[in-house]
């Protein structure tokens, strides 16, 4: 029987992986689609998850760090898909809204432009480049998986886990654990260590959810109450006209 070496494992897992992940923000879009609206979503994740992408392509590149094919495809594909999410932010955001985003996403492109000038500049060794380009990812790196604390925030606040999904969360404590396990079998510490404390991050975002889910279901089910009534009073309300009307019509 073949047994897969553990790179070429977990090059097979981390495709799987990451179309989990984009499956998992799927139910995100179709409300966003649905509704016409970002509501309350925010697109943070998605802006950070964009140049963290870009920055981890330019890690990839044969000319900063050879041999490192899967880094370069995964976040190749990351790239395109944040495009196409951020694209549908861009087309619900109100005009404020969308003109940060694009101003963020404008800055962004700036910024990795002027690193791999910057690198490819004064870095003349695969080596240095990949000492300089490493550090920058873990920084990206970090700020990717840190991006969701303001919704954690949110979620103490309110005492409500429907703006922060589930299956997005599990996604990113999957890719996280993955690669950390990959960079392990690469001795690669520029992979290991941001993606060990997004598990980490992750992880604190799967305890918060265990710890609001109840509330969620309770606050969900006072507000369709309340929907509810207001349509009962509604209902109330036209059908008293119509009586005081029939009646007026009566007396007259």
């Amino acid at each position: 029987m073949h047994i897969c070496k553990p790179p070429q494992f977990f090059f097979i897992f981390s495709w799987v992986e990451f179309f989990f992940l984009i499956f998992a923000r799927r139910p995100t879009f179709v409300t966003i689609w649905k509704k016409k609206s970002v509501e309350q979503f925010s697109p943070v994740p998605y802006l950070a998850t964009f140049i963290n992408c870009m920055i981890w392509i330019l890690y990839g590149l044969p000319i900063i760090k050879p041999n490192n094919i899967l880094v370069l495809t995964i976040n190749g594909a990351g790239v395109l898909i944040e495009i196409v999410y951020i694209s549908l932010f861009l087309f619900y955001s109100a005009g404020k809204s969308r003109r940060k985003i694009i101003l963020i996403l404008i800055g962004e492109i700036i910024f990795i432009a002027a690193v791999a000038l910057i690198v490819l500049t004064v870095a003349h060794t695969t080596q240095k480049r990949t000492l300089m380009v490493g550090i920058i990812c873990i920084v990206f790196n970090v700020g990717m998986y840190a991006a969701p604390l303001s919704i954690m925030k949110m979620v103490i606040t309110t005492n409500s886990v429907e703006y922060m999904p589930f299956t997005i969360s599990l996604a990113s404590f999957l890719n996280g654990a993955s690669w950390v396990c990959y960079a392990i079998f690469e001795f690669d510490l520029f992979i290991v260590v941001p993606n060990g404390l997004g598990t980490l991050f992750s992880l604190a975002q799967l305890i918060l959810y265990a710890a609001y889910y109840k509330s969620t279901k309770r606050i969900f089910i006072e507000r369709k109450a309340r929907e509810l009534q207001g349509i009962d009073l509604d209902e109330i309300t036209v059908n008293c006209g119509s009586t005081r009307v029939h009646d007026i019509r009566e007396a007259r």
